[in-house]
């Protein structure tokens, strides 16, 4: 008879918005010295560079309307290759419980008595407004922060009233290719037209972007600008207060060129 295998454990570790140097050290440490990674596509080449060469690296990486593996897939890749003795770093981008599909994950993992960890990392968010100057909460601005997905069944259908406006930020994750709708829920659902949104692109990396508009340009801005996710939307008043690029001021500045209004 043979010995039984002994479960590996899965790491669900968060490698943050894209610069090496947010890495947790607990994170860094498990990278370098993994053999066995399984990521998603958002994770930067940089981060990914720091795994061993002898190291078996995984893609599950997802695209709009299509995955490499689906959800339920990757779950049961992960709960194989622990059972099959391998410890597993699964790598996400940002946070792994903040939209990274981690909480899915662990439990999965948990319910096939697969041993598993969670290694935070900063997420998105915090990092992209980090490096925008742009404070999420403000003492005079916003006491509250929500986080809410803009790439969802039955957008159109849900009720955002009271997740911004006065006091409050909204972050929406995956919102670039819905942010035409995105723009008309949030007026519909009362908040003001000319309520300043900011755009973070690629957040943290070397072609990062942090632009600026009103909440009623706010996709036809993107279009203008050729904006590439990953991109986070940021709507309320803090975003008067970054770095970001106020393109709107500029659109509308070319505009009146354009019509010999401004010379």
């Amino acid at each position: 008879m043979t010995e039984a295998t002994t479960i590996g454990t899965v790491h669900l570790v968060g490698a943050g918005p894209g610069d090496p140097e947010l890495l947790t050290l607990k994170a860094a440490r498990l990278i370098e010295r993994a053999r066995l990674i399984v990521h998603d596509g958002l994770v930067a080449p940089e981060i990914m560079a720091m795994a061993r060469p002898d190291a078996r690296l995984i893609s599950v990486a997802k695209k709009r309307a299509r995955h490499t593996l689906p959800q339920e897939d990757i779950n049961a890749l992960l709960v194989a290759e622990a059972k099959a003795g391998h410890d597993v770093v699964r790598l996400k981008g940002g946070d792994p419980f903040v939209f990274g599909r981690g909480g899915e994950e662990a439990e999965e993992l948990r319910a096939a008595g697969v041993p598993v960890e969670v290694v935070p990392g900063i997420s998105a968010a915090n990092g992209c407004a980090a490096e925008a100057l742009l404070p999420l909460t403000h003492r005079e601005d916003a006491s509250a922060v929500t986080f809410v997905a803009g790439q969802c069944k039955g957008l159109s259908d849900q009720n955002w009233a009271g997740l911004a406006g006065k006091g409050r930020t909204l972050v929406i994750y995956m919102g670039v290719a819905t942010a035409d709708a995105i723009s008309e829920k949030l007026i519909d659902d009362g908040l003001s037209p000319d309520t300043p949104v900011a755009v973070l692109e690629n957040g943290t990396r070397g072609d990062a972007r942090a632009i600026r508009t009103l909440l009623t340009d706010l996709g036809a801005m993107i279009a203008r600008e050729e904006v590439k996710s990953p991109a986070l939307i940021v709507v309320g008043d803090v975003v008067k207060r970054s770095n970001a690029l106020d393109k709107f001021r500029q659109s509308v500045r070319a505009a009146l060129m354009v019509s010999g209004e401004l010379r």
